[in-house]
């Protein structure tokens, strides 16, 4: 059999981008193993088909000038315009946009909408900055991105530290620079070309994609689920709201500074969801939640290892945020189902774990054991796939019903996976249960490549 075909990178230089690489390439050698001729296609979708980089001068409020790095990667277009967010974050670099792209090119695929994959950003840290600062620096990035983007080539998001502010900046921006009001962002406000439900679109679509998984694997639902939640952004207050709709309790919070548990299993309320919002939204700290002693603060941890009993794990914050000691605790602790509303929310250690758990189940009606993985680019696509949507509606001129785009997003999300876990039961039969991070990564890939051999980027 021949080894899998990549294009040798630096891990010392791009460590999350090469990380992003390598599971891709592994998972799918079951698929190259009946189709070689896609090898080629696995070494040319590695490359991006440009990089972007500039530099952002912007005036802070005492008159000095301020620089930071700026970036777009558009990454692959073999479905459609890129789509993929816009990172405000000290950490980000070259590796993060690449791996993140890399990975949105497969995301966008099993959305089934016509989306090409990108990412992009700027190591500009949003936190401390007045409302002004932001303001300035969102139009001096824009000022060169816009040479970039249109709504038929690139239509980035929002991401991590790029919210309906910074949206709303970089739109006007964009329309005094180029005098155009083209959709050329998405989860932009609701009056002037955004769609309902953009905001809890990757929460709620997370839920969605495990309700499925919990209906298959158990034959049950959220009542009674005990949900460990890392996180305390857009994408766990979301997914935490609909976990509570359907009857399951949510027993933990995070942010970069620790995490706040439920010890005793009463779990957060609408109210307390609610708090915290807030408290993110001044760009606060967790320690800022005002809980009169209800819950316990655990100073500079991540949840995963503070419960000795769950049900359901939902890494919700960043990349590699699951350890493979981590992960050996949730397994431990009796969690049958990980989904990452973040973004490579696992290392591969942790994958490893997980996907250790599965294998041992060779009879479907005895599932003792197993802590079931899907991965990201499958459970979290519910973002980019109303994104999609919310361009729909600007090439239409329409606005659907938030009902209507919620009914979508679930059709999209149960379609993925579905989509997901066949793909998975053809190619990977070591398992009873099907691998859903191989049939995700297979299943994307396969679509995007077969697109590029139509379009002639291999033969």
């Amino acid at each position: 059999m021949a080894a899998p075909a990549t294009v040798p990178t630096n891990p010392a230089i791009e460590p999350e981008f090469e990380q992003a690489v390598q599971e891709i390439t592994t998972t799918i050698e079951p698929f190259l193993a009946v189709h070689p001729e896609y090898r080629k296609a696995l070494e040319i979708v590695q490359i991006p088909e440009r990089v972007i980089q500039f530099r952002v001068t912007w005036e802070r409020d005492d008159g000095s000038v301020a620089v930071n790095r700026g970036y777009r990667v558009q990454f692959n277009s073999a479905l459609g315009p890129y789509k993929g967010g816009l990172r405000l974050h000290p950490t980000v670099n070259l590796s993060v946009l690449k791996f993140l792209g890399f990975e949105q090119i497969f995301k966008n695929a099993l959305t089934g909408l016509s989306m090409g994959g990108g990412k992009g950003g700027s190591d500009f840290n949003p936190k401390g900055k007045s409302d002004a600062e932001i303001r300035r620096f969102c139009y001096a990035f824009m000022l060169e991105l816009s040479r970039h983007i249109g709504a038929d080539t690139d239509i980035p998001a929002g991401d991590i530290g790029t919210g309906a502010r910074e949206i709303g900046y970089m739109f006007g921006a964009y329309k005094r620079y180029r005098n155009e009001f083209a959709g050329i962002l998405t989860g932009k406000g609701d009056d002037w070309g955004g769609s309902h439900i953009r905001p809890e679109a990757t929460g709620y679509g997370l839920i969605y994609y495990v309700t499925e998984m919990l209906r298959d694997l158990d034959n049950t639902d959220w009542n009674g689920k005990r949900v460990i939640i890392s996180g305390s952004g857009n994408v766990a207050q979301f997914a935490a709201l609909k976990v509570l709709e359907l009857g399951g309790t949510v027993i933990s919070f995070s942010d970069s500074t620790g995490s706040l548990i439920s010890a005793d299993g009463q779990g957060f309320t609408v109210d307390d969801i609610a708090a915290i919002a807030d408290v993110k939204l001044k760009r606060q700290a967790l320690t800022e939640f005002d809980h009169s002693g209800r819950f316990e603060w655990h100073e500079g941890k991540r949840p995963w290892t503070l419960f000795e009993s769950a049900d359901v794990a939902l890494p919700c914050a960043t990349q590699n945020e699951v350890s493979e000691e981590e992960a050996e605790g949730l397994v431990k602790a009796g969690v049958r189902y990980v989904a990452e509303g973040s973004n490579m929310g696992c290392t591969q250690e942790a994958i490893d774990v997980f996907e250790a758990t599965r294998t041992k189940i060779q009879d479907a009606a005895n599932t003792e054991g197993i802590c079931w993985y899907a991965p990201g680019k499958a459970a979290n696509c519910g973002g980019v796939a109303v994104s999609g949507l919310e361009m729909g509606q600007n090439s239409q001129r329409l606005k659907w019903a938030a009902e209507e785009v919620d009914a979508k997003l679930k059709d999209i999300m149960v379609n993925c996976y579905t989509n997901c876990r066949e793909t998975g039961k053809t190619y990977v039969k070591d398992s009873a249960v099907p691998s859903l991070v191989a049939g995700a990564n297979i299943a994307g890939f396969e679509k995007t490549a077969r697109a590029m051999k139509q379009q002639g980027d291999w033969w």
